[in-house]
This record gives C-alpha cells, structure tokens and sequence, in this order.
C-alpha cells in the first residue's frame, strides 16, 4: 500500500466547503438582535434548571434535552485558516488578537490513507476540541472516551465511504502505517474531515502540527475578518469561511428536506422560519430558529437519535414532541418529528410557552429549550450572524 506524506498532502481543499455555497460579503458588522446575551438571571455557573424560569413555563420545558456532561461553553467555528507547513506561535497569537476574534483553535492534520481509501483527518486536543464540535457530540462520552484511547473517531459519511465499523482496527497510512481501531461516528464542525484523532496518534502518523485554525468570530463582519487573516497566514496560507455552509447557498436560500409542492408551504427553511416565527411566535426572531436547528443538527444533516434519543432537526425528545408536536402545513395528518415543516413551527411554539416572544425572558426560553447556558450564548451570537446576512 502506497504511504502518503500528511506534510506535503494538506491544502484547506480538504475542509472546503461545497461549490453551491457562497461567501457571506455583505451585512453590516456588529449587528444586533433585539435580546440580551447574557443567560438568564439566576443561572449559577453550573448549568442546571433556574430558579428564575418564569411560572408559567411548562412542566416539559423542564426537562434537559440531552444527556451527558458537554462543555459549559461552545463554539461556533466561523473560518478555518491553514497553512501546509504549519500556522507558527507568532501567527497564532496574531490572530487571537484581530477584531471579533472570540476564540482560535489550532488543530494538527493531513490527508492519510484508511482502509484503502483517501481520508482527510484532524488531529486535536479532546479537552479543547470538545468545545468545538456539535452539541450531541460535545454531550456523547463514548466519542471522547474511544478519542482518549487513541481510536479514529469518524463521521457516519466517512464510515460509510471508508467501510469501518465500531470496534475493528484498520490499517491507517500516512507518514506511517499504522493499525489503527475505530471508534464512535459522530458528526463534526468542519465540513470535509472525515475523522479526528487525539494528539498523541497524531504525532504517531506524523501529521503537520498546527496545520490549520479554527476561528470563532460571532458578530463579526467576516468577509473583512478573512482578509485579515490571510494577511497573517501570508500566500501560502489559505482561509475558508464555514457559516455558508450552513447560513447561504447560492440562491440564499437554504434547501428544506421535502418533495412536497404543496401551494403555500415553503420550500426553503429561511421562509420557513420566518413564517413560523411569524405563525407561532409572534415577537420572536426567526433568526433564534434558524441558530436553534444549526446548533441542533446541522440543519437537519444529524437528526439522531442524540445520546438521550432526541430526534429530527429540533432535536426533540419524543416525551416532549408528544406535546408540543404540530402537523403545521397538513404534510401528513399527523406531527412528523424529522420532518423540518413539523419540527420547525412545534419548536416555535415550544419556545413561545417559555417567554421567547419577549425579548427580556428570550435568553430564559432559550435555556428552557437545552437546559445549558454556553447553549444560551451561541444560540444568540448565532442568531445575530443570520441577522447579518440577511439584512
């Protein structure tokens, strides 16, 4: 089997983004929503049910809806930036400090060779990077705990494409080769990785240190934050911004899961959250829905199950679905929890029972919907990017 260099392999055509996708340009920087940041009032440091939730919110509202222990704080990767030979010390702090820069990440990586097949593999920190990836994943133990033993932690895509399966060990070749065992499928931030490993295996595989950074920047105007950072990267770095591939395609607008041409229903989930914030939650942002079912599931690309067995774009649990579940354009007679034309307005209508539609207690539904105040927080900066790009 032929050995593939990672040092001479990885260019950021590994993370690109789809070719349907385009840049977000335009949009004033430091747009605001109507609602606060901050997390609800009363919010102790360890995340848990508030005491400061308002009376009136529901008894179902009150249950997590996921399970295990995620980080208190997520980010939101906005750019990636890589450099083939590796971003230094110098320009790593360079870019901590540009304008909006909320938090970097450097990650090791290259293109190897897994099973037989060309894969492209990150390797991290599983601390640091847990911060990172989606919330199912951040909440999914088992993903950290094989990413600790040193096993290939992979997307359902890649093990598809790559032919593992949970639990065998595979030949992985890149500056070496090495048997390496496979471990959870679980989605990942960045489009175009197939698999993560934890430092140590890194090395081990001889990946190029510090290859690429990962950038959050909620907020900010990011069309002018990547000119900054190809500044510091210099001509061989490269820079991608990853909010379009999920925030805007082409045509901007975004593809709802359905086949259905049904006079009045939308067909794109920017319509669709409009109209379901206008229909169940008048007052509310449709941008909160949008941040909601980006976090969630990558706009429906990970319905689940979730570690606790949430479903469908919203990530409801069934418990709670049962309640708050609409069949809201008359798809199918009854309430389709995978289905975004359901899941979308029920979760509008969810948020509503909790205060959403005012601004003062948005931060207080919010916490409702995932009982998480870093969940709070980048639910709203997110929002606050779709109010940018869509002015």
């Amino acid at each position: 089997m032929a050995v593939a260099t990672a040092a001479t392999c990885l260019t950021l055509t590994a993370f690109a983004v789809p070719a349907s996708v385009a840049a977000v340009t335009s949009g004033p920087a430091g747009g605001s929503l109507p609602f606060t940041v901050p997390p609800p009032a009363g919010v102790a440091a360890a995340s848990g049910v508030s005491s400061a939730l308002p009376a009136s919110v529901p008894k179902s509202l009150t249950t997590p809806g996921s399970a295990g222990a995620p980080p208190r704080q997520l980010f939101v990767p906005d750019l990636i930036a890589a450099v083939p030979a590796g971003i230094t010390s110098a320009q790593l702090a360079k870019i901590r400090k540009l304008p909006g820069v909320m938090a970097v990440l450097p990650v090791d990586g290259g293109k190897v060779t897994v099973n037989g097949e060309s894969a492209d593999v990150l390797g991290v920190s599983p601390q640091a990077f847990r911060s990172w990836t989606p919330p199912q994943t951040a909440a999914a133990a088992a993903v950290w705990t094989d990413l600790g033993k040193g096993q290939l932690v992979g997307t359902h895509a890649a093990a598809a494409r790559l032919h593992l399966a949970a639990g065998n060990s595979y030949q992985v070749s890149a500056a070496v080769q090495v048997q390496v065992p496979f471990g959870a499928q679980t989605p990942l931030s960045v489009p175009g990785v197939d698999a993560v490993v934890d430092q140590a295996r890194s090395a081990q595989l001889g990946l190029v240190k510090n290859v690429a950074v990962l950038i959050n920047a909620p907020g900010t105007d990011l069309a002018k934050l990547m000119s900054q950072v190809r500044s510091v990267t210099g001509p061989g770095g490269q820079v991608r911004n990853l909010v379009p591939y999920s925030v805007v395609t082409e045509s901007n607008k975004l593809p709802v899961t359905t086949n259905v041409p049904t006079t009045g229903v939308p067909h794109n989930l920017i319509p669709l959250y409009q109209e379901s914030a206008e229909e169940y939650c008048p007052g509310m942002s449709w941008t909160v829905l949008a941040a909601i079912n980006e976090i969630e599931s990558g706009d429906g690309a990970n319905d689940g199950p979730s570690s606790a067995g949430a479903l469908g774009p919203m990530q409801f649990l069934p418990s709670t679905w049962a309640e708050w579940g609409i069949d809201a354009f008359g798809q199918t007679g009854a309430p389709d929890i995978m289905n975004p034309l359901d899941a979308v307005p029920s979760a509008a209508r969810l948020l509503c029972a909790a205060g959403a539609a005012n601004s003062a207690s948005l931060s207080s539904a919010i916490f409702a919907y995932n009982h998480a105040t870093w969940y709070v927080a980048e639910v709203l900066a997110l929002a606050s990017e779709y109010a940018q790009a869509y002015p």
